[in-house]
Protein backbone atom coordinates (compact mmCIF):
# COMPACT_ATOMS: atom_id res chain seq x y z
CA UNK A 1 0.00 0.00 0.00
CA UNK A 2 1.11 3.20 -0.94
CA UNK A 3 2.10 6.36 1.77
CA UNK A 4 1.09 9.91 2.00
CA UNK A 5 3.95 12.36 3.04
CA UNK A 6 4.26 15.78 3.95
CA UNK A 7 7.25 18.05 3.99
CA UNK A 8 7.81 21.21 6.05
CA UNK A 9 8.04 23.24 9.21
CA UNK A 10 7.02 21.63 12.47
CA UNK A 11 4.27 23.50 13.22
CA UNK A 12 2.55 23.36 9.57
CA UNK A 13 3.30 19.04 10.01
CA UNK A 14 2.68 18.06 12.93
CA UNK A 15 -1.21 17.81 13.20
CA UNK A 16 -0.98 15.60 9.87
CA UNK A 17 0.87 13.02 11.97
CA UNK A 18 -2.69 11.96 13.40
CA UNK A 19 -3.66 11.22 10.08
CA UNK A 20 -1.69 8.14 9.21
CA UNK A 21 0.19 10.62 6.82
CA UNK A 22 4.33 9.65 7.17
CA UNK A 23 5.44 13.09 8.43
CA UNK A 24 8.84 14.84 7.36
CA UNK A 25 9.78 17.57 9.66
CA UNK A 26 12.60 20.33 7.77
CA UNK A 27 14.00 23.95 8.77
CA UNK A 28 14.69 24.76 4.92
CA UNK A 29 14.37 24.06 1.23
CA UNK A 30 17.64 22.43 1.52
CA UNK A 31 16.59 19.77 3.43
CA UNK A 32 13.48 19.61 2.08
CA UNK A 33 15.13 19.21 -1.40
CA UNK A 34 16.78 16.18 0.25
CA UNK A 35 14.07 14.62 1.80
CA UNK A 36 11.43 15.05 -1.22
CA UNK A 37 14.50 13.41 -3.50
CA UNK A 38 14.36 10.50 -0.83
CA UNK A 39 10.96 10.12 -0.77
CA UNK A 40 10.38 10.10 -4.71
CA UNK A 41 12.66 7.58 -5.33
CA UNK A 42 12.05 5.09 -2.76
CA UNK A 43 8.94 4.30 -4.47
CA UNK A 44 6.91 4.01 -1.47
CA UNK A 45 4.35 7.05 -1.71
CA UNK A 46 1.41 8.15 -3.58
CA UNK A 47 1.15 11.65 -2.79
CA UNK A 48 3.35 14.18 -1.12
CA UNK A 49 2.53 17.20 0.25
CA UNK A 50 4.76 20.02 0.27
CA UNK A 51 4.34 23.17 2.80
CA UNK A 52 3.94 26.23 -0.25
CA UNK A 53 6.61 28.27 0.87
CA UNK A 54 9.42 25.28 0.54
CA UNK A 55 7.66 24.48 -2.44
CA UNK A 56 7.87 27.71 -4.27
CA UNK A 57 11.58 27.70 -3.13
CA UNK A 58 11.57 23.95 -4.91
CA UNK A 59 9.96 25.05 -7.68
CA UNK A 60 12.75 25.38 -9.74
CA UNK A 61 14.49 21.60 -8.75
CA UNK A 62 11.00 19.83 -8.96
CA UNK A 63 10.81 21.10 -12.55
CA UNK A 64 14.61 20.34 -13.05
CA UNK A 65 13.91 16.64 -11.86
CA UNK A 66 10.89 16.15 -14.05
CA UNK A 67 9.05 15.05 -10.74
CA UNK A 68 6.11 16.49 -12.98
CA UNK A 69 6.38 13.66 -15.68
CA UNK A 70 5.61 10.83 -13.43
CA UNK A 71 2.57 9.02 -12.56
CA UNK A 72 3.29 8.85 -9.00
CA UNK A 73 3.87 10.67 -6.80
CA UNK A 74 1.87 13.61 -6.86
CA UNK A 75 3.45 16.21 -5.73
CA UNK A 76 1.37 19.13 -4.18
CA UNK A 77 2.09 22.34 -2.02
CA UNK A 78 -0.42 22.85 0.69
CA UNK A 79 -0.87 25.87 2.20
CA UNK A 80 1.21 26.32 5.66
CA UNK A 81 1.39 28.11 9.07
CA UNK A 82 3.06 31.51 7.85
CA UNK A 83 0.71 33.52 4.78
CA UNK A 84 -0.32 32.07 1.44
CA UNK A 85 1.58 32.79 -1.34
CA UNK A 86 -0.91 31.85 -3.78
CA UNK A 87 1.84 29.61 -5.07
CA UNK A 88 -0.56 26.47 -4.73
CA UNK A 89 -2.86 27.53 -6.72
CA UNK A 90 -0.91 28.88 -9.47
CA UNK A 91 0.56 25.36 -9.46
CA UNK A 92 -2.92 23.77 -10.03
CA UNK A 93 -3.21 25.91 -13.00
CA UNK A 94 -0.66 25.35 -14.54
CA UNK A 95 -0.91 21.78 -13.87
CA UNK A 96 -4.69 21.95 -15.58
CA UNK A 97 -3.36 24.21 -18.21
CA UNK A 98 -0.69 21.29 -19.09
CA UNK A 99 -3.11 19.10 -19.16
CA UNK A 100 -6.21 20.72 -21.04
CA UNK A 101 -4.22 22.91 -23.24
CA UNK A 102 -6.24 25.76 -22.16
CA UNK A 103 -6.38 27.99 -18.50
CA UNK A 104 -10.22 26.24 -17.54
CA UNK A 105 -9.75 27.36 -13.83
CA UNK A 106 -9.06 31.37 -14.40
CA UNK A 107 -9.74 31.62 -18.14
CA UNK A 108 -6.61 33.91 -18.91
CA UNK A 109 -3.57 33.29 -20.04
Amino acid sequence: MYKIGIIGERDSVLGFMSLGFSVHEVSDAGEAAGVLHKLVNSGEYAIIFIVENLAERLAGEIEAAKYHELTLPAIISLPGNSANTGYGMSAIKNAVKRAVGADIIFNKD
